[in-house]
């Protein structure tokens, strides 16, 4: 009998730790989109924009996420850093989050007129009693970089 109590507890080990592995990469799959994107002020040579995200998480985990910085890259050129609000996505759903990022408008924009956007960044979630770090990437589509680059 002690046998099988060992076997046993062995399969819920086994059990916990292959549902929580599974877990973890189907959160490493949260998706990002944008969903506005809005000039705030300009000051001086920098301008301030507010950005709408969509999280979406394909996990069971209901993950709370601290402050996020971002940047946004030309043709692997930073022109903007940006900061997205605490947030908490639960499972299997979607949450809209805001953000804060400056632009240097001083920087010449027109050699980028057709170039690919890109939005990244890593945000820390905090799971029961750890925390894992996850990148997300998003490259918007040409409409959204349009305005990502050329922005009044």
């Amino acid at each position: 009998m002690r046998a099988s109590k060992k076997a046993i507890l062995v399969m819920l080990f086994l059990g916990i730790g292959l549902f929580g592995y599974s877990q973890y990469i189907a959160a490493s799959n949260i998706s990002v989109i944008v969903l506005e994107n809005k000039f705030l002020e300009k000051n001086d040579s920098i301008s301030t924009y507010n950005v709408e995200l969509e999280f979406d998480n394909p996990s069971f985990l209901v993950l709370n996420a601290g402050e996020t910085d971002f940047t946004i890259t030309v043709k692997d050129k930073k022109i903007a850093d940006g900061v997205l609000e605490p947030f908490i996505l639960s499972s299997m759903s979607k949450a809209t989050v805001n953000g804060i990022y400056q632009k240097d408008e001083q920087s010449k924009m027109e050699e980028y007129q057709s170039s690919t956007v890109k939005i990244s960044g890593i945000t820390k979630y905090d799971v029961f009693f750890t925390s894992i770090e996850i990148p997300f990437i998003y490259f918007p589509s040409d409409d959204q970089a349009r305005e990502f680059i050329h922005q009044n």
